[in-house]
């Protein structure tokens, strides 16, 4: 029997939204109710689409007297089902899809402020025309959204050089959870007047308010771009590489990613156009970039010193320099097929780490001889942004095994894993976030303090749980 204040409610949100601005058909709501990977399928009473900050307020306002649960989300590409409603169908789904406003570009300032709907890809295009870059670069760039990469406190590429949304924003906009609207749109490199509050909403996955805009930071746009693809003997090798490369290249390095050979034949076999660029197997690979904003300068003379002094070290056995935009496309396709090419290669259990960059191959060599001791046959897939630390780990299946069998043993291998990263100083969560996948394994890897601090926050702007509940922290 449904409650007639809960019905009054939800008619409110619908008169403030309008005949465009929600989604009350079960089918028609299905999509915004699973997650990227399929781990969860939720429900919700309503799918609400508000085109404005003020009608965000006005609703999470109604939300907040009828205490009605609030899930925000954007373009619902997450990895940890942070973005999916629980399955009870008490929460309303706020997705923030029709706040696509660029508001304004101030290309003396290097800034950029947009809303929380703004597709990643539709705000790279607004600062290239601006003739600045806005740097942040993942895989799903064409379909997420900024309010979700600033609620998960988004990486990707370019992290080793600007750093992740954290260090990207210099201002946001949110709705509280009793509906107020807190104005942080400021386009300040130096505010030292008080607590940044901005920093309590990135990252916090929705669950201390609704991140609506952000004005970010742009960077002058690169005038030389050199791509390389560098085959290794050993990850050990490619540590020294790093530290190499950003010594030699005046930190004007952009990108350092790792590649292991199994991923690279992963993505031949099952991503069209993908070859090997190199003449013979190696068993790992890197992927680096440097660019600068000068023309002429000297860049393309810098990357083959340092990779002639790579070659003579022992460092390097093979390698291949893009000669021009569509080769350098063509080398940073083979990282993406990298993730594509092990979604048909049967079972994967996968993980978003980071440990201290000198400990990356440490952790890499030690953590595979575990899970294959565990698991003969299991084949690890190590890849990922190395030069900040961050791995993705993820557990191929061994050809023969069964693949909801292998599956089943998600839990176990996690355990194995994080532990060793724990002891390794590490993060169980790079830069995926921890949502519901990793809510509960929050618990062993945090101390209590950090645990009753986070807590603490969550009660101080959330009292009432309403906001995205039983994400990141345990109800």
């Amino acid at each position: 029997m449904s409650d007639p204040g809960i019905t009054e409610a939800l008619g409110r949100i619908k008169a403030i939204v309008g005949p465009k601005g929600f989604i009350a058909d079960a089918d028609a709501m299905t999509p915004y109710l699973d997650d990227e990977r399929g781990l969860y399928h939720g429900a919700t009473r309503l799918v609400v689409r508000p085109a404005s900050t003020d009608e965000v307020a006005a609703v999470v306002r109604v939300c907040a007297a009828a205490l009605i649960p609030i899930v925000p989300q954007g373009g619902n590409t997450g990895l940890v089902g942070a973005a999916v409603p629980p399955e009870d169908g008490r929460a309303v789904l706020l997705n923030l899809g029709r706040m696509s406003r660029v508001r304004a570009i101030d290309p003396i300032n290097h800034t950029i402020t947009v809303e929380a709907g703004c597709i990643l890809a539709d705000i790279q295009r607004a600062a290239a025309d601006a003739d600045r870059l806005f740097p942040l670069s993942l895989g799903a760039e064409g379909t997420c959204q900024i309010g979700g990469n600033l609620a998960t406190n988004a990486g990707g590429i370019a992290v080793l050089r600007y750093g992740n949304m954290r260090e990207l924003t210099l201002g946001i906009e949110a709705v509280l959870a009793d509906g107020q609207i807190w104005n942080g749109l400021r386009g300040l490199r130096k505010d030292n007047t008080g607590y940044d509050l901005k920093q309590l909403f990135i990252g916090s996955e929705g669950t201390l308010g609704v991140i609506t805009a952000a004005t970010l930071k742009l960077f002058p746009a690169p005038r030389e771009v050199e791509t390389a693809f560098l085959g290794l003997a050993r990850i050990e090798d490619a540590m020294a590489l790093f530290a190499r490369a950003r010594q030699a290249s005046g930190d004007q390095l952009t990108a350092f990613e790792l590649i292991p050979r199994l991923g690279l034949e992963m993505a031949m076999r099952h991503v069209p156009g993908i070859v090997d660029p190199l003449a013979s197997p190696h068993r790992w690979y890197t992927l680096l970039e440097v660019s600068s904003s000068q023309t002429g300068s000297g860049l393309r003379q810098t990357l083959e010193t340092f990779l002639a002094g790579a070659v003579g070290a022992g460092l390097v056995q093979d390698g291949t320099v893009a000669a021009s935009t569509a080769q350098a496309r063509a080398l940073w396709r083979i990282r993406e097929g990298v993730v594509e090419g092990q979604k048909y290669d049967g079972g994967s259990i996968k993980h978003d780490v980071s440990v201290p960059v000198s400990k990356v191959a440490e952790f890499i060599v030690q953590a595979s001889q575990a899970a294959e001791a565990k698991l003969p046959g299991i084949r690890p897939v190590a890849f990922g942004h190395i030069g900040d630390g961050n791995i993705h780990f993820n557990l191929s299946q061994p050809p023969a095994a069964q693949t909801r069998v292998f599956l089943a043993r998600w839990k176990e291998f996690n355990r194995l894993v994080h532990d060793l990263v724990h002891s390794f100083d590490g993060s169980i969560s790079a830069e995926h976030g921890i949502g519901r996948l990793k809510r509960d394994e929050l618990t062993r890897y945090k101390s209590a303090l950090e645990l009753e601090l986070m807590r603490k926050v969550k009660r101080a702007l959330d009292p009432d749980g309403l906001m995205n509940p039983g994400k990141i922290l345990i109800p």
